[in-house]
């Protein structure tokens, strides 16, 4: 399959790029991103087959039906990065705490971040592929507290590998500072700075972005990619959880294959639930995506008005500073599969240069 920019073609890169280019220079045309040029449809039969598979098989199989341009070895690498996590037979496990509701715990991996579960076979995949193009990389990281320690743990050491992470000071937890700023590993570099996750965001998206400091990035060997979720490679990790978490609900006695579920997810950039919009497009039985908010609410107002708009917001430090976001990267990848390129590089150059978007009627 091929990745697509979500804000159309500028002239100057690719109409289309392979799954390992897309992850490799994850920023696209106009400052866009990359999504899949069509969204695969799981057999009929997909999940009563992999009723009795184990948590790396189905992995394996979605990534098979993304189509992506990795060599088995690279990806048996990759998922044996599950073997690091509590249970490497269940490295999500599913447990219920009410009549009706059941959690997937996602803080199971070496970091205890939910992000473990996309970025440690994620890093491996992009070091393997460095290595296979003897290519140099700069990875750029901006995190709100959950990404940047699971970035600086699954890249610690990896040849052809640096990483620098920007996170905003006193924006994080202690116990996330605290794992980012002891790191020892000589391939990495945290930066704390004035500001908060958009800014750092904001950042990572400038240095993409720049033909200056790439330029002067290739004097020195090196590439430049990024480890948050405008990386596709960390989507596509994402979306397998939710497939397995259902999975586990049939196999647990508490829905029938075929019945449609909730899935409720906590989000700041969109990353999470977008890995549910995917799953359920492909096939996963579904009913709605319910998107939990805290006080940075911009999620909840244009799930509801169909209006984002970030004028009048500040943002507010709360106790889920991993959601403290307003500007949520990957909304614009579903509404690139809802609009298409020319309507989403209308409305992002609006919240870019406007501070503000409304969807038509």
């Amino acid at each position: 399959m091929k990745f697509i920019e979500t804000r159309g073609n500028d002239g100057s890169k690719p109409v289309a790029v392979s799954f390992s280019q897309a992850i490799l220079s994850p920023l696209s045309s106009f400052g866009g991103i990359y999504a899949p040029e069509h969204i695969p449809q799981l057999a009929p039969d997909f999940l009563a087959n992999h009723l009795d598979k184990d948590y790396k098989t189905l992995a394996r199989d979605i990534l098979l039906a993304f189509g992506v341009d990795l060599e088995d070895g690279l990806v048996e690498a990759a998922l044996s990065t599950y073997d690091g996590f509590d249970d490497p037979e269940n490295p999500v496990p599913v447990v219920q705490i009410g009549e009706r509701l059941h959690v997937s715990e996602l803080y199971h991996g070496p970091t205890r971040a939910f992000k473990d579960t996309a970025l440690q076979p994620f890093g491996v995949v992009l070091s393997g592929l460095a290595q296979a193009r003897d290519e140099h990389y700069l990875i750029m990281a901006a995190t709100s507290g959950d990404t940047g320690p699971a970035a600086l743990d699954t890249f610690r050491n990896k040849p052809n590998i640096k990483v620098a992470c920007l996170y905003p000071d006193g924006g994080t937890s202690d116990v996330q500072r605290l794992q980012m700023v002891t790191e020892d590993a000589a391939n990495l570099k945290v930066i704390g700075i004035h500001g908060n996750f958009d800014d750092a965001q904001a950042a990572l998206k400038g240095l993409l972005g720049s033909e200056r400091f790439c330029t002067t990035l290739v004097e020195k060997h090196t590439q430049l990619s990024a480890a948050n979720s405008v990386n596709f490679g960390r989507i596509i990790f994402q979306l397998i959880y939710h497939l397995h978490s259902y999975l586990e609900l049939v196999r647990q006695g508490h829905i029938e294959l075929g019945e449609k579920v909730y899935l409720v997810v906590p989000s700041g950039n969109f990353g999470n639930a977008l890995g549910g919009y995917y799953a359920w497009r492909m096939g996963l039985p579904v009913e709605k995506i319910v998107i939990a908010s805290n006080a940075n609410n911009v999620l909840t107002d244009l799930i509801h008005t169909g209006v984002y708009d970030l004028r009048q917001r500040k943002l507010i430090g709360t106790s889920s500073p991993a959601m403290d976001i307003l500007k949520s990267s990957n909304v614009e990848r579903v509404l690139f599969h809802l609009f298409g390129a020319e309507r989403t590089r209308e409305l992002m150059r609006e919240l870019d240069e406007e501070q503000h978007y409304q969807l038509s009627g």
